[in-house]
């Protein structure tokens, strides 16, 4: 059986630094001879994207629910690429996925197996990694505040729902060294993980 791609995805907090990593992990694989292929969610391009970008730039108001299941709605759409891409070889690398879907709603007060539902039968990545930094940090980056969510108590709230949806395929990683240290961190068990794939069945969420 032909070897798949792995699927492989950055959480953390805003201005943790995932989609800089996820650029540049995609960008070392390619170096290397590793057919890689960046994602990011929320895709901002679809009809439901739009929706999700005024909201989050606030500018359109929706519910809690409304919005939880629009960004649900946002990675359903992309289920059959996501599984068509993998079979071919390609590894996905994805900056952020359900986890932010599901920690993001509940961090707000939404029952937490609720949050879950709308995601259940999403394809499951094979590596998550989950960037964590100290919120006096982050608060410091350029640009925190820009956007909704990006406020210290609802940032502590959802690193907390991040370490209860944490998983044994989960690694936990101090963002908060140089980047190209963090980056060979990311690389080396990415490289690990795609290695060990071969020709694995693809499963899917809760």
């Amino acid at each position: 059986m032909k070897a798949r791609g792995a699927f492989i995805v950055l959480e953390g907090c805003d201005r943790s630094g995932k989609s800089t990593q996820s650029q540049k992990l995609v960008e070392k694989l390619k170096e290397t001879g590793v057919d890689a292929k960046l994602m990011k969610f929320p895709d901002r391009d679809t009809e439901c994207g739009k929706l999700i970008d005024e909201y989050l730039r606030q500018k359109k108001p929706l519910t809690d629910e409304g919005i939880h299941l629009l960004f649900s709605t946002n990675r359903w759409e992309a289920k059959e690429f996501i599984e068509e891409t993998l079979k071919r070889g390609t590894t996905i690398i994805c900056d952020r996925y359900s986890y932010s879907g599901v920690a993001f709603s509940a961090a707000k007060g939404l029952n937490l197996d609720w949050c879950r539902s709308p995601e259940a039968g999403l394809t499951k990545p094979d590596l998550v990694f989950l960037l964590t930094l100290p919120i006096e940090v982050i608060m410091l980056r350029g640009g925190f505040g820009n956007e909704r969510y990006e406020k210290k108590h609802m940032q502590e709230k959802v690193i907390e729902m991040y370490k209860l949806l944490k998983e044994e395929y989960w690694m936990e990683i101090n963002a908060d060294q140089p980047q190209d240290t963090l980056l060979n961190i990311l690389y080396e068990n990415s490289l690990k993980t795609i290695q060990e794939i071969g020709g694995k069945s693809l499963e899917h969420l809760w």
